[in-house]
């Protein structure tokens, strides 16, 4: 034993643990519900009530419906968007935290602006939020705690050490479902970009939501506006499913990136649309030689009838933290309008690990700098501690069914020199671009094919003929795909 587990650095191990701990702390946490002593107050599904109406809300997996209901103001909260709700969110999760194990809990979060600092959830737990609910992130930075940079990083993504929490969490989970009836949850970034840009802040931004070493995530119906920089985060996390959001943020505020799935596996995000000063949506997995540790790859992942407006940004970004690897995305039916490129692969030297198996289709943009912009130059490193011989791999890039006009470029390709990008296919592709004295296309390293491309390529991209089929994309199912969404209701019954 001693012997295979010098096969492992600590950050491995780390992440190892973490596993292990989140099924031994599910598995403690509801055979301890058998103890009538951690009873909550908590209202049974159906059971006399005085505030809440009936409602539908969304589950998802094993879970589904939830047995015990209650509200934010049974544990004290108050709505008017200036009283704290920091302890009564804390202590509403901590109480039906103690049943959730027994049918499963939710959360009502009630019409009103619920100001809080950063809160945690539970497993088999529904945070519902009514469409005229506003929890209103505080702030005051001191109710911010400083945490742990992530694993995978090494370090904060702005700046060295740890990070300010996120706004909502969740550690270890499993079964929690964020959703609502379009309720809304507001950052109010522009205290954080403000601090951000004046360069008076000592540690990373907090995001709006971020769920680590979770499973069987459900995120829908919800609009999230102004966060003070990543939107929607899951990380080291699986079978993830993020539905009907609305994503809102000034197009020149500060990495408001809308969803970042990192180092996850089997992901769909469908019917969004987003705003945003950054990626409209960036997979990722850990940055240099902390994500090479770590090497756990975001793969699996499902993108479809997406809308995005990010007018110095990528629609669908891939990278540049990618050193776990990033394999086997899926995306279709997508729309961008005024937004900087519509798919952009980040590396550089490095990184190490791959891209690879990226499939996309269905594309159509109005008003862009670049259809399609793949670089290996992307140079932002932790620190000077990343290994130069780490040189990632790019390869099975396909594109196909996509119309763009009001284009400056076509596409600019820029591999690695000594390892270019391979296996590139664009097919059936039109691109109706602007008069400029840039070129077209601009190529340099890569290598692929293509066929029924207006205008007409660069050589490294030989056109194929009418008769080549088109670039492929993969016709099986991915298992995130079988997991259906259920429609729960909650009715009030009169004592």
């Amino acid at each position: 034993m001693k012997h295979s587990l010098q096969r492992f650095n600590a950050s491995e191990i780390l992440v190892l643990c973490a596993v292990v701990a989140a099924a031994l702390i599910g598995t403690s946490e509801c055979a301890r519900l058998k103890d009538r002593s951690y009873r909550a107050h908590h209202r049974r599904k159906g059971g006399p009530e005085t505030e809440l109406g009936g409602f539908n809300y969304a589950a998802v997996g094993a879970g589904g419906c939830r047995a015990h209901v209650a509200s934010l103001t049974d544990f004290g909260g108050v709505g008017d968007g200036v009283t704290s709700n920091t302890a009564a969110f804390a202590a509403a999760v901590a109480s039906l935290r103690q049943v959730a194990c027994e049918g499963g809990a939710m959360l009502v979060v009630p019409a009103g602006q619920w100001l809080t600092g950063p809160f945690n959830l539970t497993s088999h737990f529904t945070l519902f939020l009514h469409r005229d609910a506003v929890i209103l992130a505080t702030e005051d930075i001191n109710e911010w705690p400083i945490i742990d940079p992530l694993p995978s990083y090494g370090r904060g993504r702005d700046l060295p050490g740890g990070r300010y929490s996120n706004l909502i969490m969740g550690y270890n989970l499993t079964d929690v479902v964020i959703t609502g009836d379009n309720g809304t949850i507001n950052g109010q970034g522009k205290t954080w970009w403000d601090m951000f840009h004046g360069k008076e802040l000592d540690y990373t931004r907090g995001y709006l939501i971020e769920l680590m070493y979770s499973s069987q995530i459900l995120i829908s119906n919800l609009t999230l506006v102004d966060s003070p920089s990543w939107n929607v985060h899951p990380v080291y996390s699986s079978d993830v499913i993020v539905s009907g959001i609305t994503i809102l943020a000034p197009v020149n505020s500060p990495n408001t990136d809308g969803i970042n799935p990192d180092s996850c596996s089997n992901v769909r995000i469908e019917d969004c649309y987003i705003v945003s000063g950054d990626d409209c949506i960036a997979i990722k997995s850990g940055w240099d030689e902390y994500g090479n540790a770590v090497n756990m790859p975001s793969q699996h992942i499902l993108i479809r009838r997406l809308t995005c407006i990010s007018p110095t940004s990528a629609v669908i970004a891939l990278g540049s933290e990618m050193s776990g690897g990033i394999q086997d995305v899926r995306a279709e039916d997508i729309t961008a309008i005024n937004s900087e490129s519509g798919v952009r692969i980040k590396t550089a030297i490095g990184r190490g690990a791959y891209v690879k198996d990226i499939f996309v289709r269905g594309m159509n943009l109005y008003t862009m700098k670049w259809v399609f912009w793949m670089t290996g130059g992307y140079g932002q490193h932790p620190d000077d501690n990343y290994d130069p011989n780490a040189i990632p791999v790019v390869q099975g890039i396909s594109y196909s069914n996509v119309f763009a006009e009001n284009v400056t470029m076509a596409a600019k390709l820029e591999g690695l020199p000594g390892s270019p990008f391979t296996g590139i296919c664009i097919s059936n592709v039109t691109a109706e671009v602007i008069k400029s004295k840039k070129p077209i296309w601009n190529c340099t390293d890569v290598e692929g094919v293509s066929s029924g491309v207006t205008p007409a390529p660069c050589a490294q991209l030989p056109d194929q003929g009418a008769d080549a089929p088109s670039c492929p994309f993969p016709s099986d199912v991915l298992s995130v795909d079988y997991i259906e969404l259920q429609q729960c209701s909650y009715r009030k019954n009169n004592p």
